[in-house]
């Protein structure tokens, strides 16, 4: 999926599986991306993968470190 609002700037969101284990710890998974939307009307999101379970979470892109 490539079109003029995705492929001109960087991503505003990240997009993450998230899974809790019997532990009560949270394994994050990246599976896609998200870009707002040229009117600020919604967002296009990219997926790379679809999770079977869990939950998905966007979170604020942010700079590597």
């Amino acid at each position: 999926m490539t079109n003029e609002s995705t492929s001109n700037k960087r991503p505003t969101h990240t997009a993450y599986q998230v899974r809790d284990n019997d532990g009560g710890r949270a394994f994050w998974i990246r599976i896609g991306s998200t870009w707002a939307r040229n009117d600020g009307n919604g967002f296009n999101l990219q997926i790379d993968a679809v999770p079977l379970d869990g939950r998905v979470v966007l979170r604020v892109a942010g700079e590597k470190k």
